[in-house]
């Protein structure tokens, strides 16, 4: 099994893919309110600022920044994705997710990369907010109501 060194930068802002684990289901949208009821408790136990956050129904991208004295962005996956799994109907479960006492929604990992100046952070959200057009949900970025553009458009962050 591959050993994955993830960075440990304190206060790094990061763009985060995570998946289900079957990609043909709608999980994330269909539960929408059990994901952010996940993530709001989360946040009040261990804080972080979104930035940009988008939900597809089999996949999520996240912008965060993480507080100054703090670099733990995986515990916050993981707390987010076991609340988020206990609270919608357990289905099917192959004898490996059950041996590690797992649901089997979400893939075992996610993708990081850690944001490395304005226009790395800039292409992270412009990357957010165009994902449903990409996979043809919609076709503009505001017509997705799973998306934090509608946030930037309030505060003037987002011209269409």
């Amino acid at each position: 099994m591959a050993t994955y060194l993830r960075p440990k930068i304190p206060g790094a802002t990061v763009f985060f893919t995570v998946a289900l684990a079957d990609r043909r289901q709608a999980l994330l949208t269909d539960h929408i309110e059990a994901l952010r009821l996940s993530v709001r408790k989360t946040r009040d136990e261990r804080p972080f600022r979104i930035d940009a956050w988008v939900v597809l129904p089999d996949h999520l991208h996240a912008v965060w920044t993480l507080p100054p004295n703090d670099r733990d962005f995986s515990t916050r996956w993981s707390v987010i994705k076991a609340r988020f799994s206990r609270m919608i109907p357990v289905g099917y479960r192959r004898a490996s997710h059950e041996a590690r006492r797992e649901r089997g929604i979400w893939q075992r990992r996610f993708w990081e990369h850690h944001i490395r100046g304005p226009d790395d952070f800039a292409a992270a959200l412009r990357y957010c907010h165009l994902n449903p057009v990409k996979h043809g949900y919609v076709e503009a970025p505001l017509d997705w109501a799973y998306s934090s553009v509608h946030r930037a458009r309030r505060l003037g962050q987002y011209a269409a």
